[in-house]
């Protein structure tokens, strides 16, 4: 009996030695992603949009008519197969504003949308006529699939919030954030990105952010994850090294 007690414990520290292997291969990094698509849509009209244009807005203009900003960043194709997110910070340039301080909020949004070539002249605040695919105030992809609720189908609950006052760059992060990320690395299909919602109590809040397609590259919108890779390095005896780091 003692023998085969001390085989048994053998393998059964074999085992634990291969998890806790896995477990110190973890590494810690960091990757910025850039937006690999972004629009606004606009409350006066169904079929107006500014796919292409060089700005994106969010709040209410000074003739009473909203405006919200759509982005969305390839997570799971930057990151690993397996990963805890640590961290997430978005990075919008706002470059035009007519009001003081306003709070911007940042929501998941639950539908997938479009962007199409719509482009916006001047100042780019009265949108463009829409183009195939692209997302408006009523339409997902214009004009073909709408969305449940005219202005976008999104949590109700913000993922972050800031408060944007002057021309300069502002950042959006939080834990909700950080849950938003993670439900995306696991489940690809589920990212549908995030709705920037100005202050749309009163008019002549909106704020205008530069998009992808800025030709400033470095107010363009960043997305930043820190997470810890947590992917098995050698076959785990367990066959939950995922789960290690839940």
């Amino acid at each position: 009996m003692k023998i085969i007690l001390i085989v048994c414990l053998g393998a059964a520290t074999a085992s634990i030695g291969a998890g806790l292997w896995g477990l110190s291969a973890a590494t810690a990094a960091t990757v910025s992603i850039s937006a690999l698509k972004d629009n606004t849509i606009y409350s006066e009209s169904g079929s107006v949009s500014n796919g292409a244009g060089d700005n994106i807005f969010a709040g209410k203009t000074v003739a009473g008519n909203e405006r919200r900003a759509l982005f969305f960043f390839p997570v799971s194709a930057n990151l690993p197969s397996c990963v805890k997110v640590t961290a997430v910070t978005l990075t919008l340039h706002m470059s035009r504003t007519a009001s003081g301080p306003k709070t911007v909020t940042l929501h998941k949004v639950l539908t997938d949308w479009g962007e199409g070539t719509s482009d916006a002249t001047a100042q780019e605040g009265a949108g463009a006529a829409a183009t195939t695919g692209d997302a408006t105030w009523t339409f997902t992809f214009y004009n073909t699939s709408s969305w449940g609720s005219a202005g976008g189908d999104f949590v109700a609950t913000a993922s972050a919030s800031q408060s944007v006052d002057a021309i300069g760059s502002y950042a959006w992060s939080g834990q909700q954030m950080i849950a938003d990320v993670q439900a995306w690395a696991d489940g690809p299909t589920t990212n549908f990105g995030w709705i920037l919602i100005g202050d749309e109590t009163v008019s002549g809040t909106a704020k205008r952010f530069d998009s992808r397609t800025n030709p400033t590259e470095a107010d363009r919108p960043v997305l930043q994850i820190d997470y810890i890779d947590c992917t098995p390095t050698e076959p785990d005896t367990w066959g939950n090294i995922k789960s290690l780091y839940r």
